[in-house]
């Protein structure tokens, strides 16, 4: 089992956490337009706090360990890997009780080029343990505004794992999927699963949009986040998301691979 050293040591190495490559100018970019109620970064939540740009500082320097210090505005942020072990830590748990439980759960990512193999990974260990994996909406469509204009996207699953494809794409399973942030997909999949009259998740795992438009709607929700995606931050301190990882939700793939290892056996899932 990899310990909580060699977690750390990994952390760093990878740049998952200590000095990540998402920049500070970014970082305070978002949570003055979170504080503004901008759509786009509140990523389906509705906050019930007032939430100024001084108090999400504050926010993101307690649960991430970004600077609080509103003069620093450039350069590298930063994540303390404590804080992201603490996370992992919350995020397995949370796997866990609803593995012990056979909990249907909903798993989707808006950073299917990044992150679809650290998902897929958990949706093949809650299945193995009995949880039903669910796929509502397969194929259905989702237009989603972009920087480009609304673009329409077809929602898709590769090993049980949702995301968004480009309409038209072909080739392997993760060809085509879109980096997203709305919570267009989770409401769409959500509906779905409701209209059909089939079982409806008890936890969502995911990212972006997947965890804050599923906690904005009554479900239990845990996720991954950067230091400029505060809105998840927010939800979890509102009460509406349960548990969230703190790391550069960018790097390559293969990077996640020990936290995969870290959670699945936390969770006493490792097969």
């Amino acid at each position: 089992m990899l310990g909580t050293g060699a977690l750390r040591a990994h952390l760093i190495e990878a740049r998952l956490a200590g000095t990540i490559a998402t920049l500070r100018e970014k970082s305070l970019s978002r949570y003055r337009l979170f504080s503004a109620r901008d759509p786009r970064v509140l990523l389906g939540l509705d906050p019930v706090g007032d939430w100024p740009v001084a108090e999400v500082l504050r926010l993101m320097g307690q649960k991430c360990g970004v600077s609080v210090d509103p003069a620093h505005t450039s350069g590298p942020d930063m994540i303390d890997p404590d804080r992201t072990i603490a996370g992992l830590d919350g995020f397995a748990d949370r796997i866990g009780e609803a593995a012990g439980r056979r909990t249907p759960v909903l798993i989707g990512t808006g950073h299917p080029h990044r992150l679809l193999e650290f998902y897929a990974a958990l949706a093949d260990a809650l299945s193995a343990a009995g949880c039903p994996v669910l796929t509502p909406a397969y194929g259905c469509r989702v237009d989603i505004a972009t920087r480009f204009g609304v673009r329409t996207h077809a929602l898709s699953y590769v090993r049980g794992v949702a995301l968004m494809r480009e309409t038209g794409v072909r080739g392997a399973p993760g060809e085509g999927g879109v980096h997203t942030h709305s919570p267009l997909p989770v409401r769409t999949a959500l509906a779905a699963a409701a209209d059909a009259g089939g079982q409806l998740p008890g936890l969502v795992i995911g990212d972006h949009g997947w965890v804050c438009g599923a906690g904005q709607l009554g479900i239990e929700a845990i996720g991954l986040a950067d230091t400029d995606d505060p809105a998840l931050f927010v939800g979890q301190a509102e009460g509406r998301v349960s548990a969230v990882v703190p790391l550069d939700d960018a790097v390559r793939s293969a990077h996640y691979r020990p936290l995969t290892r870290y959670v699945l056996n936390r969770a006493c899932l490792s097969q």
